[in-house]
């Protein structure tokens, strides 16, 4: 089984709306400000994942700041999974900042069928990932649904782009170590926090971490894939695109390409996810 744990898709009508959600909303407007971004519905993404052999993909929010705009993306999502056959898991985007507004979104998202929350992003939306004391309701409440958290990530040096923001490995680490047992997927390879798990305590703290590959190919050289397997194992990868950013043949082939066994590429491809996610296969 082949699962693309990181995609994005929205409303067919956020194309014809992009000038108003890009007025409404922060992290739209640091995303998809520019008119060439490309914006996918669901079914551009299921053509792309006939296309490609990926059997489910797990869509998720970008961290909206909009409450109405956020409402209606995960409706959106939650109509998606419902009729996808059960192609596609959905998770439901809110704001930590809205506080109790945040929490009865998130309940409303889990009765919806949504099977998590994020992606989390800390600098459009007006909040630290690192505060524990912030983030305690969010992460308490995703807990007792058994919902992983996604948040975005990026790394310290390096080239600037859209949406790269200030999470950075240290800040991940602390939101990880901040709430033992509970699955966080840090996207985009963490920012590169697993590279420090060559550190025995880093590789103890990140033991219910994740680690997705959303975006890779505009971040790192392919053998981030056999690197990240060394350093903290390929139990706690995920492989995602970003779709529509990525397309799936371009991920798919640095996994296969990667020199890891086949079992550790099996993991990386959908073992990890179909266990997170409680799917068969």
């Amino acid at each position: 089984m082949i699962i693309d744990s990181h995609v994005h898709v929205y409303p067919p009508s956020f194309r014809e709306r992009r000038e108003e959600i890009v007025r409404r909303d922060a992290t739209f407007r640091e995303l998809y400000s520019n008119p060439n971004a490309a914006l996918a519905s669901v079914d551009d993404l299921l053509a792309a994942m006939d296309e490609a052999g990926v059997d489910v993909a797990v869509a998720v929010g970008i961290g909206w700041t909009d409450r109405g705009v956020a409402r209606e993306a995960n409706d959106y999502l939650a109509e998606c999974v419902a009729r996808s056959g059960g192609r596609l898991l959905a998770f439901g985007s809110v704001n930590p900042a809205w506080g109790d507004d945040a929490l009865a979104e998130v309940e409303r998202c889990a009765e919806a069928g949504l099977a998590g929350v994020g992606e989390l992003h800390p600098d459009t939306q007006g909040f630290s990932i690192d505060d524990a004391r912030a983030m305690g309701p969010l992460m308490a409440l995703a807990r007792r649904l058994g919902m992983p958290v996604l948040t975005h990530a990026s790394e310290p040096v390096g080239h600037s782009y859209a949406g790269k923001g200030t999470v950075t490995p240290e800040k991940v680490l602390r939101f990880i170590e901040a709430f033992p047992g509970q699955p966080v997927i840090a996207a985009h390879w963490g920012g590169g926090l697993p590279f420090y798990a060559l550190m025995p305590e880093i590789k103890t703290a990140l033991a219910d971490a994740y680690f997705d590959s959303a975006a890779s190919p505009f971040l790192y050289a392919p053998d981030v894939f056999a690197n990240v397997a060394r350093a903290l194992g390929a139990e706690r990868m995920l492989f995602g695109t970003d779709f529509p950013l990525i397309k799936h043949p371009r991920l798919l082939a640095q996994v296969r390409e990667s020199g890891l066994s086949e079992e550790e590429q099996a993991r990386i491809l959908g073992g990890n996810a179909a266990g997170l996610f409680g799917l068969g296969g």
